[in-house]
């Protein structure tokens, strides 16, 4: 009869790790999108502000010439930006999956 409990308290002691181990790996997945969520957001709102400012300067051209100049700069710059951007969310979503997926300690 002991060996039964032994095996029920074993049971018991897995099925406790198990989902201690989810809620772990929960709290990490909703941390990491909370993060990621907040980069898009604040990204977003430069990518407005940024467009905001590059029109109005767009409207207040001169010449033909100034504003192809301030179409091109405002493009480049809001190429980079973009691509440094990308490069920052694809390292924030590498890093949530390997932390909501890494063993955790007992």
């Amino acid at each position: 009869m002991t060996e039964h409990f032994k095996i029920g308290d074993e049971l018991q002691t897995f099925g406790k790790d198990g989902f201690d181990a989810y809620v772990r790996s929960f709290g990490e997945v909703n941390k990491g999108f909370q993060a990621i969520t907040a980069e898009w957001t604040d990204y977003s709102k430069k990518v407005f502000e940024d467009s905001t400012k590059a029109f109005e300067k767009l409207v207040g051209a001169k010449s033909v010439e100034q504003a192809v100049e301030i179409q091109s700069k405002y493009v480049k710059k809001a190429y980079e930006a973009h691509i440094a951007e990308m490069t920052k969310l694809g390292e924030m979503y590498a890093s949530w999956v390997q932390s909501a997926f890494k063993p955790q300690a007992r």
